[in-house]
């Protein structure tokens, strides 16, 4: 467990004695496609690092509508800004996509170790500040860009440098949800760019027929407005 720990940025840095301490204190924890880690409003004594598999952050509405929030892929941490509230809750549900593992570490006894590491406490807000940059981004990306632009990023994003073809790592309407699309305007994105002959999507299979245009999608139509 120890090789896991030091493959993750956020315990990257730590000492042997930290390690260990962490170590046992932690649970693996294997779950099955469309298993909860935890749910929305839970009690958030713990915080996770996602050894394989994919976790789906999600929230709920009050109507009982799902939006994808972040999915978590290996070497991620998720809920360790948590330990710093008092009597934290989840804001989020955890949920696998698929075959995932993950450790689960007890937040209190990593936060009284933090009180007797200057060191520890730095490399905590290096990854927490690292992660807000990724939101504040995510929040403009959000606001400034198209739908169109926004899907034509992800797929750019997705595909390998070294080749067109590539398999979406989630379902369509989780992909929908993550990229703030209505699963009927992601579609209705994804034919436009398949009849233009940019893409081509066969399952889950994409297909980047031209490369250039795609990414002039990507780059230029921030100024264009879908309806949701």
């Amino acid at each position: 467990m120890i090789e896991e720990l030091r493959r993750s940025f956020l315990f990257a840095d730590l000492g042997e004695n930290q390690l260990r301490r962490i170590a046992s204190h932690a649970v693996r924890v294997r779950l099955n496609e469309g298993d909860a880690l935890f749910e929305q409003g839970d009690p958030a004594k713990r915080f996770y690092l996602a050894l394989s598999g994919q976790i789906k952050l999600f929230r709920l509405s009050p109507a009982g509508n799902e939006k994808v929030i972040d999915i978590v892929g290996p070497g991620s941490t998720f809920g360790e800004a948590l330990m710093f509230l008092e009597r934290p809750h989840y804001p989020v549900g955890a949920q696998a996509l698929q075959a995932t593992e993950v450790l689960s570490f007890d937040s209190l006894d990593f936060a009284d170790m933090l009180k007797g590491s200057v060191e520890t406490c730095f490399v905590m807000l290096g990854s927490m500040s690292q992660r807000l940059r990724m939101q504040l981004r995510e929040i403009d990306e959000l606001s400034l860009h198209s739908a169109t632009c926004r899907v034509a990023a992800y797929l750019l994003k997705q595909a390998p440098a070294d080749s067109d073809i590539f398999e979406l790592p989630v379902a369509k309407q989780v992909v929908a949800s993550r990229l703030s699309v209505k699963p009927e305007t992601f579609s209705r994105i994804i034919k436009g760019l398949s009849d233009d002959r940019v893409i081509q999507i066969a399952g889950s299979r994409v297909t980047i027929l031209d490369r250039a245009a795609l990414d002039v999608v990507a780059e230029t139509c921030a100024a264009v407005r879908d309806d949701y």
